[in-house]
């Protein structure tokens, strides 16, 4: 039995950053192939006009905010900050706390996650 034959899917995309990045996640789906230029493809994908973006807002952590994510990302917990920091557990969870708040982020890895995304860390 012979495999199907491959959707051949075209992208054009005014951004090629944007097309670059999604050109390499489509680029290993099985049963599907990128369109050379001025092949006929069986589905196109065509974004035109694109609102730019805007750039976040910059993420202003204080000095000792910084220091409780470079923990986070370590994984250490509330008590092993407090314990590393010499402060108590309860101004680690209010350290923790804001930076969540700061970085919009739903818990722990998310905010590191968000921090390394934005440059505010580097991992």
């Amino acid at each position: 039995m012979s495999e199907p034959e491959p959707i051949v899917l075209a992208v054009e995309i005014d951004d090629p950053v944007l097309a670059d990045r999604l050109a390499s996640l489509l680029g290993g789906v099985a049963g599907l192939r990128l369109a050379t230029p001025g092949e006929t493809a069986n589905v196109a994908v065509v974004l035109r006009d694109l609102p730019k973006t805007a750039e976040p807002a910059e993420i202003e952590l204080t000095p000792r905010e910084l220091d409780v994510l470079a923990l986070l990302a370590e994984g250490a917990s509330n008590k092993a900050i407090a314990r590393q920091l010499g402060i108590s557990v309860h101004t680690a969870k209010f350290h923790v706390g804001s930076i969540l708040d700061k970085l919009d982020a739903t818990g722990r890895t998310d905010a590191v996650t968000h921090a390394a995304r934005r440059g505010v860390i580097n991992l």
